[in-house]
């Protein structure tokens, strides 16, 4: 028997989550991942490497949880964002139960719930990216987890905050609902940290990957009721956070680290609206959807011939045609003034041809 018979039989099956580094690519103006053009200058101050760092690091939660309002109690720090999503599916779904998510959305839940051998149903958007709350509530049976992503990726719109109320108040003693709010940074009246009081089953994702311009970091927080992080905690890793990561995402969440991060997002803001209006010049572009993200999905007239031609030329975006109903569409991160530039310039001389 080879060692991949000995695997278990859906990680047999599994296609892995096609990251943007897994991906690949050999580019200068890296614009497929969502990611800040530069990074923060941070040095790391705590140099104790011999001993474990704390499981859950209190001055990290404490600092993360007077960002987002809250009280250390209602924060879990992980490994990213995605261990969260993992995290929850582990947490509370047995063999039988299922995870319900919205195409066209962020690949790793259906990745996840593959890794941990439970099913997924899926229910997708309606024609504007909004859920299709009929449909949702028709496939509950069985159902433990939702996964709905605001902003979503790759789309870039915020879900109806009344959709997600109407959500909440469908499953409520049924199901867990995980709202992934990796870019609320870019629309933050848009969260929904301050329903956690009154939903025990709402479970909030959040990251410094994005508008903290801290990707490379690798932390990410999970935002509920005291009762839902104490389960967490049961199944999370014994020492989960480096104590480097600890000591810069604590600097990153200081006074005056976190007004450099409101003027990086202003600036993406900038950037972004910038982008939009030199793309909607070209006759190649069919639409540019509306975005309260870090990145816009632009609809070309053939969006594989802009794609690769892109590619060859060092400038590596995110192809999304195979995703549910987005057939020649892209993702393009919002990058530098200098990489925004490249962008337009290269569309624009296809557009010329």
């Amino acid at each position: 028997m080879t060692i991949s018979q000995l695997s278990r039989k859906n990680i047999q099956a599994l296609t892995p989550y096609q990251s943007a580094r897994r991906l690949g690519g050999k580019g200068d103006v890296w614009l497929n991942a969502n990611e800040y053009a530069t990074s923060p200058d941070l040095n790391l101050q705590n140099r104790t490497f011999n001993r474990y760092p704390e499981a859950q690091p209190q001055q990290l939660l404490e600092r993360y949880a007077a960002y987002a309002g809250l009280k250390a109690e209602n924060v879990l720090v992980s490994r990213g964002g995605d261990e969260s999503i993992e995290l929850i599916i582990r947490a509370f779904c047995e063999a039988d139960d299922k995870v319900l998510y919205c195409p066209p959305t962020y690949g790793m839940y259906a990745v996840s719930a593959e890794t941990c051998g439970i099913q997924s149903k899926t229910v997708a958007l309606t024609a504007d990216f909004q859920l299709n709350l009929a449909e949702i509530e028709q496939n509950l049976e069985q159902v433990k987890v939702i996964f709905v992503c605001s902003p979503n990726n790759p789309t870039g719109n915020v879900v109806k905050r009344e959709d997600l109320l109407t959500l909440l108040e469908m499953t409520r003693d049924r199901a867990i609902v995980v709202v992934d709010e990796a870019y609320i940074e870019f629309c933050p009246q848009a969260t929904m940290a301050n329903e956690l009081a009154n939903y025990p089953h709402l479970a909030i994702i959040r990251t410094l990957s994005k508008a903290f311009a801290l990707a490379g970091l690798r932390c990410g927080f999970t935002l509920a009721n005291p009762e839902l992080i104490n389960i967490l905690q049961k199944v999370i890793a014994p020492y989960p956070i480096p104590l480097p990561v600890s000591d810069l995402a604590c600097q990153a969440l200081a006074q005056n680290r976190l007004v450099e991060m409101q003027q990086r997002v202003a600036e993406v803001i900038e950037y972004r609206t910038w982008l939009i209006n030199q793309l909607l010049l070209l006759p190649i572009v069919a639409q540019i959807f509306a975005s309260e993200a870090n990145y816009i999905l632009v609809k070309f007239q053939n969006g594989t011939n802009v794609f690769k031609t892109l590619w060859d030329q060092g400038i590596i975006l995110r192809d999304q045609s195979k995703a549910l109903g987005l057939s020649n569409c892209i993702r393009i991160t919002i990058g530098s003034e200098q990489e925004n530039r490249r962008v337009v310039d290269a569309i624009r001389a296809i557009s010329a041809k």
